[in-house]
């Protein structure tokens, strides 16, 4: 049984390839964004598929085999799409090895076999009931591998109609846009999703609803998007992808931390200090008027110049800045704004942060 979900999901992503081929079956019209959907049917799958087969040049053994993982319609009780998809991946895979090699590859870690020998998923000589189911679960085994880049680009373009697991397509590709944080995507997908049969699973929707909540609630350049930003640079870090796109990923934060701290400082400047305003007497001395106190009340001038230097306070104040911070966001925006420090310090950024990034 082909499983993951979580870091189970494989079986989700071979359920969600069966769908398509039943939807088109049954005249779903898969270009309606705003349509209801629904599941396929067990038998026309299997009538498809076996067509397919009796096409192909194979031992009868290899029938007979294919025949017994069709078994599962004589078990009582409504078949599953996850045991739908996997019914049907297993028998393409007793026809062509290469299939096998892939659905093999799913059911196993990250970095057993390269990525770039599975050219399977695009192989045109393949009926789009194999093929698009392929890529549903490739892309559904990429997205629990955390490899949301690969995965996005399987599950890019596959829609209901193309698979026989739309269920599982669905939150796949919401989960996809969730963690690269593309909202309008995201949302419609999962808007998608919720519009489904009511016996889609239960856990598909739960989770569906939280990632919905979370993306409406979402503030581009917030500390919250700059936070999640910077994990998806440690994830591609942690599996070994330090290139062109994780520079660039970099850069974006370090240009939000930026602004953000532009912003700070100008909202501490014209509410004039920050918490010093809320020290100033709201009824104030006249001028002329000479208060108690003794010694001619002369101090040494001194040059502060014109500029807060953020970037370049103490290490004391710098911590308690850093304290400050902790007190008003979430602990992780520490580590954004620690990491900005950093990055300041190496590349020699000035105190308005303007320098070379």
């Amino acid at each position: 049984m082909i499983t993951c979900f979580g870091k189970n999901i494989s079986l989700a992503v071979v359920s969600a390839t069966l769908c398509v081929i039943a939807f088109r079956a049954v005249g779903q019209d898969a270009s309606d964004d705003t349509a209801a959907w629904y599941p396929p049917r067990v038998a026309e799958v299997r009538s498809r598929l076996f067509a397919w087969i009796e096409d192909q040049t194979v031992d009868s053994n290899v029938i007979e085999a294919a025949k017994q993982l069709w078994n599962i319609e004589t078990t009582p009780g409504p078949i599953t799409a996850d045991e739908l998809l996997d019914a049907t991946l297993r028998t393409a895979a007793l026809i062509d090895s290469r299939v096998a090699k892939l659905v093999g590859q799913c059911d196993r870690p990250v970095g057993e076999l390269p990525l770039s020998e599975v050219d399977v998923v695009g192989d045109q000589s393949l009926p789009p009931l194999v093929r698009d189911n392929l890529r549903l679960l490739y892309g559904r085994w990429l997205a629990c591998e955390r490899l949301y880049d690969e995965a996005g680009e399987q599950l890019e373009g596959l829609t209901v109609g193309d698979v026989v697991d739309p269920a599982s397509l669905l939150f796949y590709q919401a989960v996809v846009h969730h963690r690269m944080l593309d909202q309008a995507r995201g949302l419609a997908a999962i808007e998608k999703l919720l519009r489904g049969p009511t016996d889609t699973p239960r856990r598909y929707v739960s989770i569906a609803g939280l990632m919905q909540v979370d993306l409406e609630n979402l503030e581009d350049e917030s500390l919250d998007h700059i936070a999640r930003r910077m994990q998806d640079i440690e994830r591609r870090l942690d599996l070994g992808r330090a290139g062109e796109k994780t520079r660039e990923v970099e850069d974006g934060v370090i240009a939000s931390l930026d602004k953000l701290i532009d912003e700070m400082e100008k909202q501490q400047q014209n509410s004039g200090g920050g918490g010093a305003a809320a020290l100033q007497p709201s009824a104030p001395a006249e001028a002329s008027r000479i208060m108690a106190g003794k010694g001619p009340g002369e101090v040494d001038p001194k040059a502060i110049g014109s500029e807060s230097g953020w970037g370049d306070l103490p290490p004391k104040q710098r911590e308690a800045a850093l304290q400050q911070i902790s007190q008003q966001f979430p602990s992780h925006y520490r580590a954004a704004i620690e990491q900005y420090f950093r990055r300041s310090a190496r590349e020699g950024i000035g105190s308005r942060g303007t320098g070379n990034r």
